[in-house]
């Protein structure tokens, strides 16, 4: 393929967003009769499904305090189920296990699921729960559970074969994706902030639009915008906290216990949904008996044939260095520094044994191999969804990337001039404005 020094559309990054954005906005441009995928070119520096998207986890759910969230995550689930074969889709449902201290939550998204039609089954009382976790596995021994919220659509997908069929379908459209190809800057007209061409190591490429879905080096490409370092936002008691750092980097905490992932079938012999468990017990060592913790812990976890066990992950933890100095190149299990250690394995392997009495003795099985990655996240922990510099849509995920396959669709959309209800509470104007989500009590700075 000759290098292009021209294209109507270009968009940075091949992993989930970039390949949705690609595929979707092929479609509405055919379907308008104003264009085709051939007007739009992706270009990723290293190749598809080579950031976040290809070391996800793949989870797909709608396990969310926020309403926001929740009709966002509503879409996109029905994206997920509108090919399940090209997307590698695996739609056993999801679980949401918790202690009293989040009980209230989880009742408030059990409500807010039935009255948006998203089919849940809410369990509560520490009885019924244990009962109800005991239908499924009846090893289950997890104390201090309340409630259970068991959503019968999500699950997960295997992310790697799930990016190439969307690159897939994109292709099939027209578009045209070209990897090793570096994003150094940007170029504008003379009269206005517009872009005009998107500079790379390989040459400029002049473009009527950009959309940048860049994931974990969303940080960089917000640099190379110039545009705002810290944010001003207006808190709840309507105070204005000035000079607040737009980015911050999570480290994210994810593994794999080698065991045959047959091992977490249920009591009737199916694959389960996928288990998230939050807890205020104490966690003690599955190894020695040790304390892990007194505090708040959660961990997620699946039989995954695609990773060659039982993979999850626990809470991440944030990144205390300056953003600025923060290395994000190797990325994901190349990185010297962001990847899990033996303490990961250790809690993670300890609180499977905790809920589970099959885990139990496991953890010489855990693979040591390396894994996790970090993330760019906003302020609130909450994507941003916006035009900036008058042509150029920004999607930063704050890290709920993955699961959010339908974001591409909408944000298509917006660009060929339909302005979506469910992307405009993630507007930039939003901290500001004092237009925050609301904060949940789950230990993840996601949920």
């Amino acid at each position: 393929m000759a290098f292009p020094n021209h294209t109507r559309y270009l968009i940075i990054g091949a992993g989930i967003h970039g390949l949705s954005t690609a595929y979707h906005l092929a479609l509405e441009l055919k379907a308008s009769g104003k264009g085709s995928g051939e007007d739009i070119l992706i270009v990723d520096k290293t190749a598809i499904a080579a950031g976040a998207s290809g070391i996800a986890c793949g989870v797909v759910r709608n396990n969310y305090f926020q309403p926001a969230m929740r009709e966002l995550m509503a879409h996109s689930v029905a994206v997920w189920e509108s090919d399940p074969k090209a997307y590698s889709y695996h739609p056993v449902g999801y679980m949401q296990i918790s202690p009293e201290s989040m009980h209230a939550d989880i009742a408030s998204i059990a409500a807010q699921q039935k009255a948006i039609g998203y089919e849940s089954v809410f369990i509560e009382g520490e009885k019924d729960s244990s009962n109800y976790m005991k239908t499924l596995f009846d090893d289950w021994q997890a104390q201090g559970i309340t409630s259970v919220l068991h959503e019968k659509r999500g699950g997960y997908a295997n992310n790697t074969k799930s990016m190439y069929g969307l690159a897939g379908k994109a292709e099939a459209e027209g578009v045209r994706i070209m990897t090793g190809v570096e994003v150094k800057g940007f170029k504008t007209s003379n009269d206005s902030s517009a872009i005009t061409a998107v500079q790379t190591d390989r040459g400029d490429i002049a473009c009527d639009y950009v959309v940048v879905a860049a994931g974990p080096w969303a940080k960089m490409v917000w640099d190379m915008l110039a545009l705002p370092k810290t944010v001003d936002i207006k808190g709840a008691d309507g105070n204005v906290h000035r000079d607040i750092p737009m980015w911050v980097y999570w480290s994210l905490q994810e593994g794999t216990l080698g065991v045959d992932p047959d091992i977490q079938k249920t009591n009737d012999g199916q694959f389960p949904p996928v288990v998230h468990v939050d807890s205020d017990a104490p966690l003690y060592s599955d190894v020695d008996g040790s304390l892990i913790t007194d505090k708040m812990w959660g961990i997620y976890y699946k039989p995954d044939f695609n990773f060659g066990g039982i993979q999850g992950g626990a809470a991440p933890f944030r990144v205390e260095t300056d953003p600025d100095q923060v290395q994000v190149d190797p990325y994901g299990a190349d990185s010297p520094e962001f990847v899990v250690g033996d303490d990961f394995a250790h809690m993670w392997c300890s609180a499977l044994a905790h809920c589970q009495k099959r885990f139990a003795g496991q953890i010489p099985k855990y693979k040591n191999e390396p894994s996790g990655g970090i993330g760019a996240f906003t302020p609130d922990s909450f994507p941003v969804f916006d035009v900036f510099r008058e042509n150029c849509y920004f999607i930063a995920d704050s890290n709920h990337g993955y699961k959010m396959i339908g974001v591409g669709k909408l944000v298509a959309s917006e660009i060929c001039g339909s302005t979506s209800a469910l992307l405009e509470p993630f507007r930039y104007s939003r901290y500001v404005q004092g237009k925050l989500h609301p904060v949940s009590n789950s230990p993840f700075p996601w949920s």
